[in-house]
């Protein structure tokens, strides 16, 4: 089975709807902090339940809120670190656009990945996004679509596909104030009796 690629440095709008309410394969914890001058942190840290292998990643993150801009940065325990600049409702209300971009020290410029995604609020309660990516060395671009609606004030349900035609889907219910609980799936669409499609459990701490 073909491996999922990884959204992880796709803007926020759009990263949340392709990743939150996912988690293949995983056990994952989230905890995110807001300092005085208003600086957001997010740590993160996972468990592969099929390697053991556990990944954590941190990110911090600046609004300017005039314009509508916010700086990212981001560096993850794979030594992978990343800048993404979003601009949000100065083309329309409701359009995000994301430029992004990765970088492996240990791999030079192999291994770099450029990116952009496309974030639209349809309504109070369905979000789409559009991304595309294409890394540098292999010359390998990754394309996909997903949507997020909203089910009630506590509950919702994503679904997304890629050009490698994996299809993940996932519910996400809010157990209590700060915290989230999140079930997912993931099959791949070219291989459907071949097993090996992947569920995940994700918890998510807000403070």
């Amino acid at each position: 089975m073909a491996i999922p690629p990884a959204y992880a440095d796709l803007g926020k709008s759009a990263r949340d709807v392709f990743n939150k309410g996912f988690g293949f394969g995983l056990v994952k914890l989230d905890v995110k902090t807001k300092s005085a001058s208003g600086v957001e942190f997010s740590t993160a840290g996972s468990s592969n339940t099929d390697t053991g292998k556990v990944n954590g990643s941190l990110e911090t993150k600046y609004k300017w809120t005039e314009y509508g801009v916010t700086f990212t940065e981001k560096w993850n325990t794979d030594n992978t670190l990343g800048t993404e600049m979003a601009i949000e409702d100065q083309i329309a209300k409701g359009l995000k656009l994301t430029f992004d971009t990765t970088f492996s020290p240990n791999t030079g410029n192999d291994g770099s990945e450029f990116g952009g995604s496309i974030y639209q609020k349809v309504s109070d309660n369905l979000e789409t996004s559009v991304n595309l990516n294409w890394t540098a060395g292999s010359n390998s671009t990754r394309f996909g679509i997903a949507a997020k609606y909203q089910l009630d004030s506590t509950a919702s349900v994503s679904a997304k596909v890629n050009n490698s035609s994996l299809v993940g889907v996932g519910y996400t219910q809010t157990l209590r104030p700060g915290v989230k609980l999140t079930l997912s799936a993931l099959v791949d669409g070219k291989n459907i009796n071949a097993g090996g499609h992947k569920l995940g459990l994700g918890l998510e701490l807000e403070a």
